[in-house]
């Protein structure tokens, strides 16, 4: 059955975007897709995805099917899309200070990238290497991640842009230390009376980009 998103995240990477995948799981919003879930539950979305930055029209609702909410890359990267789609969903936009965003981008996102390519593992031969090259070092980043101050100011623009282009009723700009409280309100539901969950810290990164790249490599076998 095709999906019926009802939140949409617009918010980058490594700003507590997995937290709130756990967060919207736990308030009835689930399952929600991330980067994670290409990596690890569905590597034959690699080369949907390639097609979806080169321009090439995107089945979405077959896309998510199984799912119910969206946050973190690929899909921020095409919320207007989606919302355009699912006109009834709700966006979230997750944000963070943004210094302490890049350092948590240059530990995780753009350390095992390197360590990708030192391995040998290139585009040609890696889906994941693939997609990063295209979604992030090249389209977010334009080829100058490393020069921090410039890739904090495209973090900066990105926020301001999905503020300028939504009302505030229907956006949420979020950041993920101010716990249940705006999330649930936002959408409606009642606070769970247990801690706001913390997911994907830096060690937790590096496991799952182990089981990605397990993933990843079956999926250039096939």
């Amino acid at each position: 059955m095709p999906a019926t998103l009802r939140v949409i995240g617009a918010g980058w990477g490594r700003t507590g975007t997995t937290s709130t995948l756990v967060a919207l799981d736990r308030l009835g919003f689930g399952p929600c897709y991330t980067f994670f879930t290409v990596m690890s539950q569905k590597p034959e979305h690699y080369p949907r995805w390639m097609a979806a930055y080169a321009g090439q029209p995107t089945d979405w609702a077959d896309l998510f099917t199984g799912f119910n909410s969206v946050v973190d890359w690929p899909a921020c990267d095409f919320y207007e899309e989606l919302l355009a789609r699912w006109p009834a969903a709700k966006v979230i936009l997750n944000v963070r200070d943004p210094e302490s965003w890049y350092t948590s981008m240059y530990n995780t996102i753009w350390e095992a990238h390197e360590a990708m390519k030192a391995a040998g593992q290139g585009p040609d031969t890696n889906p994941l290497v693939a997609l990063g090259d295209v979604m992030l070092w090249d389209h977010a980043f334009h080829g100058r991640f490393t020069d921090k101050a410039y890739a904090m100011r495209l973090f900066e623009e990105n926020i301001a842009r999905v503020k300028a282009q939504l009302p505030p009723e229907k956006l949420l700009v979020f950041d993920v230390k101010q716990g249940w409280e705006p999330l649930c309100r936002f959408l409606e539901v009642p606070t769970p009376g247990e801690p706001f969950p913390r997911a994907n810290d830096t060690q937790m990164f590096w496991e799952r980009v182990r089981q990605g790249q397990q993933q990843a490599g079956k999926a250039a076998a096939h």
